[in-house]
């Protein structure tokens, strides 16, 4: 039987998120949601009998057109046409597992009834959601105020027939997807299309696509971090809580707690030393990952208090009588958080690639680039170029696109976020973060190998054992793409307590 997650106003956390998500549950609208929407969409209608001026987005043009008046009769070609014309992204098409909480994300939105739309629309999203209707919606085209305007038109495409969608693996048009379930394409009413449109649900789902990664990143970064620090008969004494209750920053002072317990009872570590200090990349993983962490957190809660909002203009108070236009829609808070949150995962595939380098520069007994008969054989010379390549295009990436600006709408619109640049490119960033610790963890794996007999901790040894259903020890030179995309898929692959991550 399919488990059930009702919209119902409470709290959206990251963490539910996750779980509705990972556990492929359906949505439904509770009876208060109903109530909320309906109730709204009642007061809009009366609003509109009885009132004869211009109300902006209802029965008016948009953006430098808003002092055009519209004709009652012409509100629902007026909602259709906005979305047709809205609908200009190009570029690559948004992954499907973002589409899906675009979906999630404007049900949401829509369901606390300050939007005015009927709830036959808000149905039919989630008739989208439930069977897995994904429509076809692309990166590029939004400036990140106005709401995600471009990404969510192609979003809405399909509620009027038109757009494309993806069921099943294949493409369907609108019309035809409505046909193959016998559905009606929705007559919008006034106002529908705005609200359809302006958001910030395609800088929202992206930052909690990424944020959910990030945080299994982190998590990984740090086993992998120990690991490397083992392999490299590093040192433990700088993880000694003493140091970091003196500097206590929350994600210092859990970096290090962690690394500790992640080596406790580790052969190599409790060896008898011949150096007096580590390099910083090893050394300094708490000061580092720490920071990142505190990042992830503080990026988490503005990702939160935005799924948990209003984000659409103009707003409908039915308490209040009034609908007032504002500005909810534009993504500062969301594009200063992304471009935050993609410099510090940045900084986590700097360190890694520093904790590589390190490793096969023949250093502390290991042989140069971990292989045995070096000279003959390159071993992991060159996945660190990769590495290093990586890194330097995620620093170039981490270039904020939220100091960026650009007048639009005949001056009308003068001020946007760039949150949606913020959020792709934290995307790739992202992704590449995963590469990069990929190739840390296969040479960690490797120069543990030449530690034996000698164990590293219970945990670890666990982990390792893993690790190595999928990657083999290198003896001589091999194809060594096949290595590291094998250390991709097993990142991917591997589940991650949500408690770890979050806690």
């Amino acid at each position: 039987m399919v488990e059930m997650h009702s919209i119902d106003g409470s709290y959206l956390s990251l963490f539910t998120i996750d779980t509705i998500v990972n556990s492929h549950k359906n949505l439904f609208l509770s009876q208060t949601a109903i109530n909320k929407i309906n109730r709204c969409r009642a007061y809009l209608d009366q609003k509109l009998a009885k009132n004869k001026n211009p109300i902006y987005g209802i029965n008016t043009g948009f953006g430098a057109l808003h002092n055009i008046k519209i004709s009652n009769k012409n509100l629902t070609v007026l909602q259709e046409n906005l979305v047709m014309s809205h609908a200009c992204g190009t570029g690559e098409r948004v992954p499907e597992s973002i589409v899906k909480l675009m979906l999630f994300l404007k049900i949401q939105s829509l369901s606390y009834g300050y939007s005015g739309v009927q709830l036959a629309t808000v149905n039919r999203l989630i008739d989208f959601y439930n069977n897995n209707i994904l429509p076809v919606v692309y990166t590029q085209g939004s400036l990140g105020a106005s709401g995600d305007l471009a990404p969510l038109a192609h979003l809405a495409l399909p509620l009027i027939g038109k757009g494309e969608v993806l069921y099943n693996g294949e493409l369907f048009s609108g019309e035809e997807i409505l046909q193959k379930f016998g559905w009606s394409k929705i007559q919008l009413q006034s106002k529908e299309g705005l609200a359809l449109l302006n958001g910030t649900q395609f800088m929202s789902a992206y930052g909690v696509s990424i944020l959910l990664k990030s945080y299994k990143l982190l998590y990984l970064a740090n086993v992998i971090g120990a690991i490397s620090l083992d392999a490299f008969d590093g040192r433990i004494e700088p993880f000694n809580a003493l140091i970091h209750l003196i500097r206590p920053h929350n994600g210092q002072l859990h970096t290090a707690k962690k690394i500790e317990e992640f080596l406790e009872g580790s052969e190599i570590l409790n060896q008898k030393k011949k150096h007096v200090q580590d390099p910083y990349s090893f050394r300094c993983i708490p000061q580092v990952h720490g920071a990142s962490r505190d990042t992830l957190n503080f990026v988490k809660k503005t990702i939160e208090t935005e799924i948990n909002s209003v984000t659409d203009n103009p707003n409908i108070f039915v308490e209040s009588d009034a609908i007032i236009s504002g500005g909810n829609f534009h993504g500062q808070p969301l594009a200063l958080g992304l471009d935050y949150l993609g410099i510090a995962l940045s900084e986590l595939g700097n360190i890694s690639e520093r904790r590589t380098f390190q490793l096969v520069s023949g250093l502390r007994g290991l042989p140069a680039f971990l292989v045995s008969n070096p000279g003959l054989n390159s071993g992991l010379m060159i996945p660190q170029y990769t590495a290093a390549s990586i890194v330097s295009q995620n620093k170039q990436l981490a270039t904020p696109a939220s100091v960026d600006s650009i007048v639009s709408s005949n001056g009308q619109e003068d001020h946007v976020s760039m949150g949606a640049n913020a959020a792709t490119k934290t995307k790739r960033i992202v992704d590449n973060l995963e590469t990069i610790l990929a190739i840390e963890l296969l040479n960690a794996s490797q120069a543990i190998e030449f530690r034996r007999p000698l164990k590293t901790s219970d945990f670890l040894e666990s982990f390792l054992s893993m690790y190595k259903q999928d990657v083999q020890f290198i003896k001589e030179d091999e194809v060594l793409h096949d290595s590291i995309a094998n250390s991709i898929a097993f990142i991917q692959n591997l589940n991650v307590d949500s408690e770890e991550l979050f806690g």
